[in-house]
């Protein structure tokens, strides 16, 4: 009998010492911070079409090395990717496309593998050769999130547009409804936001085509929330 409970002793005492020991280890690698874009700036109208991208360094926690993803592409959502890099250095010369706009974000990464939060997306337009008018970037998303959850009743639609050619007047168009590929909701829009109606456990979906006074339009991408 003295040997069981001495056994069941031991073996008590075995698992205590490794369920403690199993908590001890390094602490986890973190992510690096998340850079800061320099160049080109919001909305830039770039007089060139060689572009020397540049941003502010991040910084790592762990003191790993960090390098940088940059994208460029045709639209908000970068989905249509023109440029990828990966780089150690906080810029970098690209010749991209006359006569359109870009839009471009950098992902800090270190050297496990961690990235960063990614920086916002920034629009660019690249001049081309006797063009006096340009296209207006396509519209940015301010709420509700993408992808995102809202209460039901009445929801705000808001977003931002923008023109290289400041002078203009830009107008929008409001697609919304429940398909993929909602129908146009309204017209000829002034302001940047609009108030619809949303009913709970159903999705919609949006998106904005924005015009300028010289009659050039941008169409924008879809976005998309969830009702409560």
């Amino acid at each position: 009998m003295k040997k069981i409970i001495k056994g069941y002793t031991i073996f008590a005492i075995m698992f205590f010492v490794f369920a403690c020991g199993g908590s001890d280890g390094p602490p986890p690698n973190s992510a690096p911070t998340t850079a800061q874009l320099v160049y080109p700036s919001v909305d830039l109208l770039c007089i060139d079409n060689t572009i020397a991208f540049n941003w502010n360094a991040a910084t790592d926690p762990d003191d790993d090395p960090v390098s940088y993803k940059l994208t460029v592409a045709k639209d908000r959502a970068l989905t249509d990717v023109v440029e990828q890099r990966t780089v150690n250095s906080t810029s970098v010369t690209i010749t991209l496309q006359k006569a359109a706009a870009f839009y471009w974000r950098v992902i800090a990464v270190d050297s496990e593998g961690n990235e960063g939060q990614p920086t916002g997306t920034q629009a660019f337009y690249t001049e081309g050769v006797g063009i006096s008018n340009y296209a207006p970037f396509t519209a940015a998303l301010v709420g509700p999130n993408d992808d995102g959850h809202v209460d039901a009743g009445i929801v705000s639609l808001n977003w931002t547009g923008a023109d290289t050619n400041t002078d203009d007047v830009l107008t929008y168009e409001l697609y919304f409804g429940e398909e993929e590929n909602p129908p146009l909701l309204a017209s000829d829009l002034s302001s940047e936001t609009s108030d619809v109606n949303v009913t709970s456990g159903k999705t919609y979906y949006w998106k904005i085509n924005t015009s300028d006074n010289s009659g050039a339009k941008t169409i924008g991408q879809v976005w998309k929330f969830h009702v409560n």
